[in-house]
């Protein structure tokens, strides 16, 4: 396993290389060219500049996260395929520099969603915060509150340019059923994936957060089941899964290290955070320990220690914790806490086996 520490870029996060330095046991920074939109080529100098600030740092920059698919691949419109030439290219470009995973999602219209950024928890931290009663009326509402609680920092999915086409990007949605968007999923990895194995890149997708349909737009990757027709849809080395704690988490009905265990050989990246149920569906992000949540953290990471688990794996979303300024769920603290807490949990483990 290789512990690395998601990074949105110098002047674009509050978290600087040198503070992620002196997290132990981090090798690798996730990373992605945010300045760039759907469908535009990631060009060969934009991601020199970014290896030579990482490279500073001694940091590996194998994982991208994300180089996200253009809504007309997901809704299948006769112009994907010249975006999906344009994503070839970018995966040959990335290839130059030693990239070796390219996290995306195929989620229409919103990247993830959350009701309140900024939900207090209890103990004076907040935490990334779902109620299941605000997501019925209006997204643009939904929308308007993301934007204006985001500190000033662009949130990936939410970007401001996006959401003023929001009524628009819902209205060219509204022919894509769930099994059109699966048809549309299967078209675009069936061309990506002879250029995944010339490029040795792995196309990891990430499950829906959270995962259940939205405002009446589709969710694929929400289950067991739906995983299971994911790998063996396009059964390729190659197409692989970011599999996330947290998103397949929020559903209590999920059981996350079951899924690990099944598919570990397919698991590329692997994303770990913690859920709070509430009885009513709402759910509440938590910190890294495994008894202030449900998503079961020391099975998951017994799971992925059993499986022989040598891929890549950061903390995911963390609370806002000691009066951190910070983008949303993304700060530097509570992260860094979980990843000695993750290490914590996988150094016992190679303890007990080597007994």
């Amino acid at each position: 396993m290789q512990m690395t520490f998601r990074w949105y870029g110098e002047g674009n996060d509050s978290v600087t290389l040198d503070q992620i330095r002196q997290i132990p046991g981090v090798e690798g920074i996730v990373w992605a060219l945010h300045n760039k939109q759907a469908g535009e080529i990631w060009e060969v100098d934009e991601i020199e500049e970014v290896k030579k600030q990482l490279d500073k740092y001694g940091f590996n920059m194998d994982v991208v996260e994300s180089v996200n698919v253009h809504d007309d691949i997901k809704i299948g419109l006769p112009s994907r395929d010249k975006y999906i030439e344009n994503y070839k290219i970018t995966l040959r470009n990335l290839a130059k520099f030693g990239v070796k995973v390219v996290c995306y999602n195929f989620m229409p219209v919103f990247d993830w969603t959350r009701t309140d950024l900024f939900h207090p928890v209890g103990d004076g931290s907040t935490a990334l915060y779902y109620e299941k009663d605000k997501i019925i009326d209006d997204p643009n509402e939904m929308a308007r509150y993301i934007l204006e609680e985001c500190e000033g920092y662009t949130m990936p999915g939410w970007e401001p340019e996006r959401m003023d086409k929001l009524t628009e990007l819902f209205e060219a949605y509204k022919p894509v059923t769930k099994e059109k968007l699966w048809e549309n999923l299967k078209y675009f990895l069936e061309q990506m994936m002879p250029v995944c194995h010339e490029c040795d890149i792995k196309l990891a997708i990430h499950p829906d957060d959270p995962p259940w349909d939205i405002f009446g737009l589709p969710r694929l990757l929400v289950d067991a089941e739906s995983i299971d027709r994911f790998v063996n849809m396009v059964d390729d080395p190659y197409n692989c899964l970011t599999l996330c704690s947290g998103s397949l988490g929020a559903n209590p009905e999920n059981c996350v290290a079951d899924i690990i265990r099944k598919h570990c050989g397919r698991i590329a990246f692997a994303h770990v955070r913690n859920v709070k149920h509430f009885p009513n569906g709402d759910f509440s992000e938590a910190s890294h320990r495994d008894c202030d949540g449900d998503t079961g953290i020391i099975e998951i990471m017994k799971a992925y220690h059993d499986c022989g688990f040598d891929g890549y794996m950061r903390p995911d979303h963390g609370r806002h914790i000691w009066g951190e300024k910070c983008r949303p769920g993304y700060g530097l603290y509570d992260r860094a806490l979980g990843i000695m807490y993750l290490l914590g949990c996988w150094d016992m483990l190679e303890s007990i086996e080597k007994k």
